[in-house]
């Protein structure tokens, strides 16, 4: 039976609030914040924090996309601080200087996977998952997303309605590039002639250059209609994305994580050289190549075939290599020759290729991390090796969720004398 009330002593990592029931068990609650004592049916706020603000979002709650729009901005970064010094401090990294989150604005992200289900009357539901469920909620707005994103939601259910290869369920990839909105299908039926014919014409409706194909289990991706070219540009070299590639989630996220990745590079020497591992489609491989010359490493063949196009058109100092490193990742040998690394692994991490790291004699290493769990644990085996966290600065990409995007310095104290 739960208690008549609690008090919410922290949040945890996922957003919820953390109280202690009267028999010691641990109570993880939503929509809940710190100090606030709380009913936990439903929960009912009994004594709400004077932190609590009005969440703009009328699809705040049911939807999973945002968990804390509920909390004011100070508190909420002033959490995502406390988060990467804490999963610094688990990692040995008691006092590392990290600085203060770099929170980007509502309306700004560029980047959704959509839900899509057609209900027994024929109607399109599309939205993002509700929190904890596989139920979708059919959003009328984003307060997240990029206005021109959002101004699709309508054009696109009419669109779906009528396409009898949308049968039960999908997803609507959206990136939004330099050249506009890219769109990629996951239909559970094939697109015949007729239907093709009727996504040209939204496409050519909606200003979009591109929209592709694939299957709900994988397969091959096809484009359906192109009425003109996809692109992105990274420090002004135009790439060419494959669709549905993956994007840093806003432009401000973009150039937050760039210019920490920037500031933590040392004093490099005309002739010098970057390793980057999990380059992507070269977000920061050409910023990168205005300092020194790139190695990219990335695996996706998709993402490193238009990172190599594009590096042949730019002048070469990025060399673009496909290499799977969680199965093949470089050995502390290859490092030799580099005089920084910049990783930015999955949300997995990089625990294969962080043994050669630690061990290697790189000076610097320049960790971008979308998880701090991971983080925790790869930085163990720096810690270990004798490395030190020179910067870190926390970047709120995601905003209203849990999510912690965060760019870690690394680098080995010198020997005295040096």
């Amino acid at each position: 039976m739960l208690p008549v009330q609690v008090t919410i002593e922290a949040l945890g990592a996922a957003g919820d609030g953390v109280a202690t029931a009267p028999d010691g068990a641990r109570l993880f609650l939503p929509g809940v914040l710190p100090g606030e004592v709380v009913r936990p049916e439903g929960p009912v706020v009994l004594s709400p924090s004077p932190e609590r603000v009005a969440p703009p979002c009328p699809h705040f709650g049911p939807c999973g996309g945002c968990v804390l729009q509920h909390w004011g901005i100070p508190p909420y970064a002033a959490w995502k601080r406390d988060r990467l010094a804490e999963a610094l401090a688990r990692a040995g990294f008691e006092d590392a200087p990290v600085a203060e989150t770099r929170v980007t604005p509502p309306a700004t992200r560029r980047r959704a996977d959509l839900a899509l289900r057609r209900r027994p009357d024929g109607s399109v539901v599309l939205g993002f998952h509700s929190r904890g469920s596989g139920a979708v909620e059919d959003l009328s707005t984003c307060h997240v997303l990029d206005p021109a994103l959002v101004a699709l939601f309508e054009p696109l259910r009419a669109l779906l309605r009528g396409l009898q290869s949308f049968r039960r369920e999908g997803s609507a990839v959206l990136n939004l590039l330099d050249t506009g909105p890219d769109l990629l299908l996951r239909l559970d039926g094939a697109p015949g002639v007729q239907e093709r014919a009727a996504l040209a014409a939204f496409a050519a409706a909606q200003g979009i250059p591109r929209i592709a194909g694939a299957g709900l289990k994988g397969g091959a991706t096809e484009t359906l209609a192109q009425l003109g070219s996809a692109g992105i540009a990274f420090a002004g070299v135009s790439v060419a994305p494959p669709p549905g590639a993956f994007l840093q989630a806003t432009p401000q996220g973009e150039a937050a994580i760039v210019a920490a990745v920037l500031e933590g590079l040392p004093k490099l020497t005309g002739k010098a050289r970057i390793a980057e591992l999990h380059a992507g489609l070269g977000t920061l491989s050409f910023p990168l190549a205005e300092r020194a010359r790139v190695a990219a490493f990335e695996g996706a063949p998709e993402a490193v075939a238009a990172l190599d196009a594009a590096a042949r058109k730019a002048g070469g100092r990025v060399t673009a290599t496909r290499r799977d490193l969680a199965r093949q990742p470089l050995s502390a040998k290859e490092l030799e020759s580099f005089a920084a690394l910049v990783l930015d692994p999955p949300f997995a991490g990089a625990a294969e290729q962080m043994p050669a790291l630690a061990r290697s004699a790189l000076q610097r290493i320049i960790y971008v991390s979308c998880n701090p769990t991971a983080l925790t644990r790869d930085g163990k085996l720096l810690h270990a090796a004798g490395w030190r966290v020179a910067k870190a600065t926390p970047i709120d990409q995601f905003l209203w969720s849990a999510q912690l995007e965060a760019v870690v310095v690394f680098e080995r104290p010198r020997a005295r004398g040096k």
